[in-house]
């Protein structure tokens, strides 16, 4: 492998991709967060928890329902009940609560991204994982900041995305410093538009796990959320398909990026798992024991929870799965999760297919459209014409819904739900704990509401279709209305005339204007 200059942790020069990796992991950075000595995930009690908690009464889970309308997270022994639930009636009776807590919270707001990979170079060698460095089926490269830049100017001044989650793969040339001259030149880009400027508000990053100098670094560089999914909570599943030789090997190193994220300034962290690697059951209970462990040290949870499926990926087998998720439990433990974390966003990706998305979509906050996960894939697609097809050995798994942005808002608007582009709250300083109890006790709604339809508008203007944008701006007429209605218990009217003031701005060409 050719070698690499970049610059570890403590700022020192390494030139070999081995140095780098021995360069990463700090141990007093993780011994730091254990209690005796041991982590927060508890195999024992976690697989306890699910063997007793089993066939719960409608009684019970009505009880623990009604508590998660307080918006709080649940404890793990409600949570093992709520996993262990196999009735269908009171599945459906989980799902309508996860209705219910998700409109208190979000109304009825989705908010959409696109991922954007930068480099498919790795020095893991995970058994479940496209990107993996033993697959010589995958083609090796990471983006210069040219194509940063021109996969960029696709995605905010042809597409209309104003947020993106920015994939790196963990290897010296997309270390911390590529992330942060990336974000930069992410940042930088602005793309005139049909009545405006396309340009990227939000950058959120999926990389591997930091120390927490690199932390304050993309802190300073102005990252959105910072995600690191565990994969799977299990250790011994986790050490099967890690292999221990690796950077990803360390369980723990992994377990605590989120916790050094914080204390290096990052107050909106992102957790996940990619189901089908453990019994899900396990999996959820363990996503829940993180919140409470990040809840516990920082005062606040995950800013948000995804839950990947295994997917196929070009030159990997997958004949030594013994957990892969049914649609029934993946759609279930979806409800699960939005009961359990009630104030987190909850994201369902491309992964799964447009018929899955739809039928989650009252209980999740968040989808990605448009996207593309090879690298270089956003600028091949709209300069060769390329926009239906995927390259298997370009992509670190095969995508289920490739539609257009256009297609999924009007589909959205259609089914009465709202797209939102804001980003108001993180450049307001509504984030960490103060987004937390506004999303707690509904407060955070209200200024969501407002800023929806600004930026709705915004878009609709910009880059709908003419169809899309009659659907569209029906949409918002309603919410204008229901806004109306709520003056002046929600919003008080110079609040309401100024709200006005700024949607006849949009109109009239303004942009990026919020509350």
């Amino acid at each position: 492998m050719k070698n690499e200059s970049t610059f570890s942790c403590s700022g020192e020069p390494v030139t070999t991709t081995a140095q780098w990796v021995k360069s990463q992991i700090k141990n007093e950075e993780i011994e730091k967060y254990l209690k005796d000595g041991k982590d927060f995930i508890d195999d024992e009690k976690i697989e306890r928890l699910i063997s007793e908690k089993t066939n719960p009464t409608r009684e019970k889970i009505e009880e623990i329902l009604e508590r998660a309308m307080d918006i709080k997270l649940l404890s793990d022994e409600d949570t093992a009940y709520l996993v262990n639930v196999k009735d269908k009636e009171l599945r459906d009776l989980v799902f309508e609560a996860a209705k219910k807590i998700k409109f208190k919270v979000y109304d009825n707001r989705i908010v959409t991204f696109a991922p954007l990979y930068l480099g498919s170079k790795c020095v893991n060698n995970c058994k479940y994982c496209g990107f993996r460095c033993s697959n010589n089926e995958i083609e090796r490269r990471v983006l210069t900041m040219e194509e940063v830049r021109k996969e960029t100017q696709v995605l905010c001044g042809k597409i209309g995305h104003k947020r993106l989650v920015v994939v790196y793969g963990e290897h010296p040339a997309t270390s911390c410093d590529y992330i942060v001259e990336s974000m930069k030149t992410i940042y930088s880009v602005k793309e005139k538009v049909r009545n405006g400027v396309g340009e990227i508000r939000r950058v959120n990053i999926n990389a591997a796990p930091m120390c927490i100098s690199d932390m304050k670094r993309l802190h300073e560089a102005g990252i959105g959320t910072f995600q690191v999914f565990q994969e799977t909570y299990n250790h011994k599943v986790y050490k099967e398909v890690h292999p221990e030789n690796t950077l990803k090997g360390n369980y723990r190193w992994r377990l605590y990026a989120l916790h050094r994220a914080m204390e290096a300034g990052v107050d909106d962290v992102a957790i996940g798992t990619l189901f089908g690697l453990a019994d899900w059951r396990f999996e959820v209970l363990g996503m829940v024991a993180h919140a409470r462990d990040l809840e516990e040290k920082f005062g606040l949870g995950p800013h948000t929870v995804s839950v990947p499926r295994l997917e196929p990926a070009a030159g990997t087998e997958f004949d030594w799965v013994k957990h892969w998720v049914s649609d029934e439990d993946f759609r279930y433990l979806v409800a699960v999760l939005r009961v359990a974390i009630p104030y987190a966003g909850l994201i369902v990706t491309n992964r799964e297919k447009p018929e899955m998305i739809k039928s989650l979509i009252d209980i999740i906050t968040q989808r990605d459209a448009d996207s593309r996960i090879g690298i270089g894939s956003y600028t091949l697609a709209y300069e060769n014409g390329e926009l239906d097809k995927q390259h298997s050995e370009k992509q670190q798994f095969m995508l289920g819904d490739s539609r257009s942005l256009d297609e999924i808002i009007r589909e959205l608007a259609q089914e009465g739900h709202i797209v939102s582009f804001c980003t108001a709250g993180y450049r307001c300083g509504r984030t960490g704990k103060k987004i937390m109890t506004l999303l707690e006790n509904g407060r955070e709604g209200c200024f969501c509401k407002l800023n929806a339809v600004l930026t709705f508008q915004e878009w609709l203007e910009d880059f709908a279709s003419e169809e899309t944008k009659k659907i569209g701006e029906a949409i918002i007429k309603k919410e204008i209305e229901e806004i109306k209605s709520r003056v002046p218990k929600d919003f008080s009217q110079p609040v309401f005339d100024k709200f006005l003031e700024a949607y006849n701005k949009i109109i009239s060409g303004e942009r990026d204007l919020y509350f």
